[in-house]
C-alpha cells in the first residue's frame, strides 16, 4: 500500500524501534480478510505467572448479556482483600472484531495489587457475528450485574470505575453515557485509553494516519463496517455505539482521555475532552507526542510508555479513592 504523504507528526524516536516488535502482531492496515488472523495473532498468552507474581485470585463467572445471552469475564481481586472493594469494569481493546478478556490486562494489574480494586473484564461479543448493539449492549449488561451483586462480589456499589482502551475506550463512553439517559448504575468515572469514538472517519488525524501507525484509516473502517454496516457513517447510529454521536456530553462521571499526538485517534478524543468541558464536566485530557496508537501496550517499558502508565495509574487512585 501507498502511504498518504500529507503531513503528520513525527513518532518518537524511542518509539520507532518497537515497530518491530508490532509488526508480527498488527498488520499496518486491517482489512475484513484478515480479521480472523487477527483474532489468532491477538489472542492473549497464558497470564497464570503474572496473577501469582502479582498475588491476584482470579475467579471465573458467567452473567447475563444483551438479550440474555451467556458472557464470560474474569473477576480479578487482591489476594487476602478485605470488605467491599473499589472496582474497575474493564472492555477489552481489539477492534470490536477481536480480542479477549486479558487484551492488555497486564498494564491494569498495578490497580489490583497496588491499589486494591477488584478488576472485572468481560468478553463481550464480537463484530462482525455479533454487530450493534451487541458489543455496548453487552458491557451495559455487565454493568448493571456488578451492581446488582456488589454484596456477593464484594464491591463498593459507589465505587465502580468503567474503563476500557481503543475499542474498548468507545465501550466505556457508551456505556456511561447509556447509565446517564437509562438512569441505571452510576459509573464514578471513566476511563478512555486512545478511545474509539466516531464512524464517520472525517477528522484531520484520521487522514494523516492513513496506511501509517499500528491501527490506520482502513482498519478503522474495517471494524466500523464490521460494527454497523452501511449505517457506518449515516444518520441512523447510537451514540452509544458512536460516542462521538452524542448530542449531550453533561452529567457525566469525571473522564480520563488520553491519546497519541501521532495515532488516528487524536482528534476524536481532544474533541470529546472539549465537549465535555463544554458541557460543564470534569475531563483530564492527556496528549503524548510522538506517540502510536496503544504504545503503551506494545512498548511500555519506552519513557512514553512508563509515562502513560504511571499519569493513569495516578487518576485511577485518585477517583477509586474519593
Amino acid at each position: 500500500m501507498t502511504v498518504n504523504a500529507v503531513p503528520r507528526p513525527g513518532f518518537d524516536a524511542e518509539l520507532r524501534a518497537g515497530f518491530a516488535v508490532v509488526g508480527g502482531m498488527f498488520p499496518p492496515t486491517i482489512t475484513p480478510e484478515l480479521i480472523d488472523f487477527m483474532r489468532l495473532s491477538y489472542a492473549s498468552p497464558p497470564m497464570n505467572d503474572l496473577f501469582r507474581q502479582h498475588r491476584i485470585d482470579v475467579t471465573d463467572v458467567v452473567l447475563p448479556g444483551y438479550q440474555g445471552g451467556d458472557l464470560t469475564a474474569a473477576v480479578l481481586r487482591p489476594r487476602d482483600a478485605q470488605g467491599p472493594r473499589p472496582t474497575v469494569l474493564y472492555a477489552h481493546s481489539g477492534g470490536l472484531m477481536f480480542g479477549d478478556k486479558f487484551s492488555g490486562l497486564d498494564l491494569v494489574l498495578d490497580w489490583v495489587s497496588d491499589l486494591g480494586a477488584i478488576v472485572i473484564t468481560v468478553d463481550y461479543r464480537l463484530a462482525p457475528e455479533f454487530p450493534d448493539p451487541y458489543p455496548w449492549e453487552d458491557m451495559y449488561a455487565a454493568l448493571e450485574w456488578v451492581a446488582a451483586e456488589a454484596g456477593n462480589l464484594g464491591v463498593r456499589r459507589d465505587r465502580i470505575l468503567v474503563a476500557g482502551a481503543s475499542a474498548g475506550g468507545g465501550l466505556a463512553a457508551g456505556i456511561a453515557l447509556a447509565a446517564r439517559d437509562r438512569g441505571g448504575p452510576r459509573p464514578c468515572g471513566q476511563l478512555l485509553d486512545y478511545p474509539m469514538l466516531d464512524d464517520r472517519l472525517i477528522t484531520a488525524s484520521t487522514g494523516q494516519f492513513d496506511g501509517i501507525g499500528v491501527w490506520d484509516r482502513v482498519s478503522n473502517q474495517t471494524a466500523w463496517q464490521a460494527l454497523l454496516g452501511d449505517r457506518r457513517g449515516g444518520d441512523d447510529v447510537s451514540a452509544y455505539a458512536a460516542p462521538a454521536r452524542a448530542g449531550d456530553l453533561s452529567a457525566l462521571p469525571p473522564a480520563f482521555i488520553d491519546v497519541g499526538a501521532a495515532e488516528i485517534f487524536r482528534d476524536e478524543a481532544i474533541d470529546y475532552a472539549g465537549r465535555i468541558w463544554a458541557a460543564g464536566g470534569d475531563a483530564e485530557l492527556h496528549v503524548w507526542s510522538g506517540a502510536f496508537h496503544a504504545c503503551d501496550i506494545f512498548a511500555p517499558h519506552t519513557s512514553v510508555g512508563r509515562s502513560m502508565i504511571r499519569t493513569r495509574n495516578a487518576w485511577v487512585e485518585k477517583i477509586l479513592a474519593d
